[in-house]
């Protein structure tokens, strides 16, 4: 089973989907990812999917609860390079990825997060 490499940088966790998603790969990486936001007590996770061309229902529910269990351990995930024809299927297949914020590449996801960081900043 392939594993996928989570780099941190910073407060943040860079996570970069290369392989088609499996149903144990998205399992093992909710998992690998809920301990290592533990471990680091990272305040942001990026997940950059530009590399798959296919998202079917299972992935597309694993990107929601991914989401939430970081954002049960006080983190904000964003995904960027969603390919067009993954947006539409996902709008297809009914996942509007509920609570799961979107930026187009890693650079404006990365200024997403120090934005929401800021706010959450000035909030707080």
């Amino acid at each position: 089973m392939d594993r996928i490499p989570i780099l941190r940088m910073g407060d943040t966790l860079l996570v970069t989907i290369q392989v088609d998603m499996q149903d144990q790969t998205a399992l093992a990486l909710q998992e690998d990812l809920a301990d290592r936001i533990a471990a680091t007590g990272a305040a942001g996770v990026l997940i950059d999917i530009s590399a798959l061309e296919i998202v079917d229902s299972f992935v597309g529910r694993m990107l929601s609860t991914i989401s939430g269990i970081a954002r049960i351990l006080s983190a904000t995930t964003v995904v960027v390079g969603m390919q067009p024809a993954v947006a539409i299927t996902l709008v297809e297949l009914g996942l509007s990825l509920e609570g799961v914020r979107t930026a187009l590449d890693v650079e404006r996801g990365m200024a997403l997060l120090a934005r929401l960081r800021r706010e959450n900043a000035l909030g707080a």
